[in-house]
C-alpha cells in the first residue's frame, strides 16, 4: 500500500468513517501498519474477534479497553515515521 493511501485511511478513521477506511486497508494484508489500521476498523465496527486477528497480523498487542482515538493517533505517528 502506498503511504498516501494509508494516510487517507487514517484521516477517515479520525473522522469515524471506518467503512471507507476499511475499503482502503483491506487491499493490503502484508503491511503491518495496514493490518493495524484494519484492526482499528474492526474495533470501531464493534467486531473484537476480527480486530484481534488483525492486531495479531500487525504484531501489536490488542487492548480492548484502549481508547480508539489513542490507537489512531499512535498509528498516525508510526505512519509518519515510515
Amino acid at each position: 500500500m502506498q503511504k498516501k493511501e494509508l494516510e487517507r485511511a487514517i484521516r477517515l478513521l479520525e473522522r469515524g468513517d471506518w467503512q471507507s477506511a476499511h475499503a482502503i486497508v483491506q487491499r493490503d494484508e502484508d503491511s503491518a501498519l495496514s493490518c493495524w489500521a484494519h484492526g482499528i476498523v474492526h474495533r470501531m465496527e464493534g467486531d473484537a474477534s476480527n480486530a484481534r486477528y488483525w492486531y495479531r497480523q500487525a504484531k501489536r498487542p490488542f487492548a480492548a479497553d484502549a481508547a480508539i482515538e489513542a490507537e489512531i493517533a499512535a498509528l498516525k505517528e508510526a505512519a509518519a515515521r515510515t
